[in-house]
């Protein structure tokens, strides 16, 4: 069953509804499990729309539900997987605001993995852009991880589409911005993690890490030591130091190499911990942001923990 994912690109609430609400309506005249995951205004206003048939539709707020692209992704299928054997209908409208340059570049990656992690379940999803608001570099992008477009009651074939694998290739040639001056360094000389896990306990709470952030930022840091020394050429060494609200951990080592031919590994949410990719999918969700660059130079594994970050999200 193939999945369906369109970007709907709308100027307006009324724009807006002229196309949503026969959307879910068609999804709950299928049969399908219908759920609505929008930012205000548009929530309430979609959620008046229907009336005394709103109980029939899941609605949650983008504010809590977009918080963190993996954990979304994982949030995602498992409506997909409790809804079986029904196929879900949603209209799923991400939070674009109050994100850096790179925070955006994740959730862009994250619209083209919907792609990969939902293909052959027969699920629909919609989601909405509004050109009026967004940023034009948001909306060009939503071209490149969308098969299909809806706009001005239109729904098309979309052929600036890009292959997830291939847009995924390419966010991870970006440049490595480079570290400070005063960046703390640790060399890893050994297969016993204990001193690096003390090391990055100390500094992160010392820059004012919350407990439960930099627990997480310990045990990802941990991980990817360990990937490094088995997988790497030494030297291997870490590097912690604070970039304004953030923690960077940066762990390099003198090799070139990849977790897996697919830039998709540790995106797609595994089945088990047996699987390829549990590894650096549990690594992304222990920390708010995970880049990989691989060059001439060595292979280079790059955490960012926010101090913003909520006890309750991190670990």
């Amino acid at each position: 069953m193939a999945m369906e994912h369109r970007a709907f690109f709308y100027r307006g609430t009324d724009d807006f509804l002229s196309v949503t609400v026969p959307y879910l309506e068609s999804g709950l005249a299928a049969g399908q499990a219908v759920v609505a995951v929008l930012p205000e205004p548009n929530l309430t206003a979609l959620r008046d729309a229907f009336g005394e048939s709103a109980h029939r539709i899941l609605f949650a707020d983008s504010a809590d539900f977009y918080r963190h692209p993996v954990r979304t992704l994982g949030e995602y299928q498992s409506v997909v997987k409790q809804s079986a054997p029904r196929r879900v209908c949603a209209l799923a409208e991400p939070v674009w605001t109050g994100w850096d340059e790179r925070q955006t570049q994740e959730w862009v990656r994250y619209e083209s993995l919907i792609n990969v992690v939902f293909h052959g379940t027969g699920a629909r999803a919609l989601c909405p852009y509004d050109t009026g608001t967004l940023p034009p570099g948001v909306v060009a992008k939503a071209r490149r991880t969308h098969p299909r477009l809806v706009s001005s009651g239109r729904d098309d074939l979309n052929h600036e589409y890009v292959d997830p694998e291939a847009f995924g290739a390419g966010c991870d040639r970006a440049p490595r911005s480079p570290r400070p001056g005063d960046a703390e360094y640790l060399p890893i000389d050994g297969e016993d993690l204990h001193v690096l896990r003390a090391f990055v306990g100390e500094r992160a709470t010392g820059h004012g890490l919350a407990k439960r952030a930099a627990q997480g930022l310990v045990t990802a840091a941990n991980e990817v030591a360990a990937n490094a020394l088995q997988h790497g050429a030494p030297p291997v060494g870490l590097w912690l130091w604070r970039d304004g609200d953030d923690i960077v951990c940066e762990i390099g080592d003198g090799g070139c190499w990849r977790p897996s031919p697919s830039p998709l590994t540790g995106f797609i949410p595994p089945d088990t911990a047996l699987q390829r990719g549990f590894g650096l999918w549990t690594v992304r969700l222990l920390v708010d942001l995970m880049d990989i660059r691989a060059g001439w130079d060595g292979t280079f594994v790059r955490l960012s923990v926010s101090r913003n970050t909520p006890e309750s999200a991190a670990g």
